[in-house]
């Protein structure tokens, strides 16, 4: 048995890079076998073995078609969405944080300060308060003039605080360790917050809700000047994406919606497929437009190559869509460019840089490390070749 436990150990030590869920899973199945080494603890166990297994089963099953969930839900689902679509907060984490943290905006605490997500005043805040006994006896959380201003100072309270930037690495739509990871980063002090937002989100489904959304089946309205009431610091609205910006399928933003498509008589013509389509060159390879009809698969049939060396020579995946008027590579992009940098414009991202540019997306980050987890913003500069110096081998 201490074996065993010492192999657990072990895993864990190498799991710190690992995926929240890995890491709760590894911890679980630890605590397991620490009380089975004590046969007097067996009671004890089968004890908690209701509690973590069958009890939650029964509360899963009670928040079925939950009508007050339903409510919430078609109530400000347009809100998440919008959210999501400018900050890269999975949408049915907000709603699930909603619906949990306001009792379906029924609580006290929401019905009088309109705080639908329990974020407390933190010295910063200059705005209105409510008190209210929570944690300790007469807290002070942030009120609002209306709920659009509580969304959007939740999403600005995710984005904006150092410890929360790790959940930004992780995919849009893996609400799972989004939520472990808001668990471990200290959003709430409910050890059991992360599988309370996992079973808010399965018994609604709203995870369904983030794939729409990525794979561009929903849309919102996303008006560049804001509703009446809400305020933002003017970097950061330098950085949001304008109205239908494209999402990859993991969440990265493609195309902001002020992005121009480059002009083809600015770059030389390569040769004409036998179909009649002209490709192009740009930082030495070949590429052509995009039109309407191409898939990966037609693509790749009218130039002889196979469909995944497409999807991977422009950064995406397989499920992500095809861009009407976006450059589509033919060859692997460059590892750098002949430019040393290069200054954001409005409407730039890294992607729409890297496709622009003619250089891999990885490349470009890892010559950028600050832009790992957050987009740059106009007027940045942007490094097209690595700064680290050579180190001479023969003098």
């Amino acid at each position: 048995m201490k074996k065993k436990l010492k192999n657990f150990n072990k895993i864990a030590k190498s799991s710190r890079d690992a995926d929240f869920e890995t890491l709760y899973s590894v911890t679980r199945i630890k605590f397991m076998y620490v009380c089975m080494e004590n046969l007097r603890l067996m009671k004890f166990l089968n004890s908690v073995f209701l509690v973590l297994f069958f009890i939650p089963l029964l509360t899963f099953g009670q928040q079925e078609n939950n009508p007050d969930h339903i409510a919430y839900i078609n109530k400000y689902r347009k809100l998440a969405i919008r959210e999501m679509q400018l900050y890269k907060i999975p949408a049915s984490i907000t709603l699930a944080q909603g619906i949990i943290e306001s009792s379906c905006g029924k609580s006290v605490l929401t019905k009088e300060s309109l705080n639908h997500f329990g974020i407390k005043c933190q010295k910063e805040w200059t705005g209105e308060t409510y008190y209210y006994d929570d944690d300790k006896a007469n807290e002070c959380f942030r009120k609002y003039n209306n709920v659009n201003e509580s969304y959007r100072d939740h999403s600005l309270f995710l984005t904006s605080r150092p410890r929360y930037a790790s959940l930004f690495t992780l995919a849009i739509t893996d609400y799972k360790c989004w939520a472990y990871g808001l668990r471990l980063t200290g959003y709430a002090n409910n050890h059991a917050y992360a599988d309370i937002l996992i079973r808010t989100i399965e018994a609604n489904q709203l995870n369904l809700l983030d794939d729409s959304v990525v794979n561009g089946l929903e849309n919102t309205v996303l008006a560049r000047q804001e509703e009446p009431g809400i305020n933002r610091p003017d970097s950061l609205n330098e950085a949001l994406p304008a109205p239908e910006a494209y999402l990859s399928n993991s969440g990265r933003i493609l195309f902001r919606g002020e992005y121009e498509d480059p002009d083809p008589a600015a770059f030389p013509l390569a040769y004409t497929s036998k179909s009649g389509r002209k490709v192009y060159k740009n930082n030495g390879v070949p590429f052509i437009f995009a039109e309407e009809s191409d898939t990966w698969y037609s693509i790749a049939k009218e130039f002889g190559i196979y469909s995944f060396q497409i999807y991977k020579q422009n950064d995406l995946s397989r499920n992500d869509q095809l861009i009407k008027g976006k450059k589509v590579y033919l060859e692997p992009k460059r590892k750098r460019n002949p430019a040393k940098t290069y200054k954001v414009k409005p409407g730039d991202c890294l992607y729409s840089v890297s496709q622009d540019l003619g250089i891999r997306l990885k490349d470009l980050v890892k010559y950028n490390i600050k832009y790992q987890t957050q987009e740059p913003e106009p007027g940045d500069i942007l490094h097209l070749k690595s700064t680290t110096p050579r180190i001479a081998l023969f003098r």
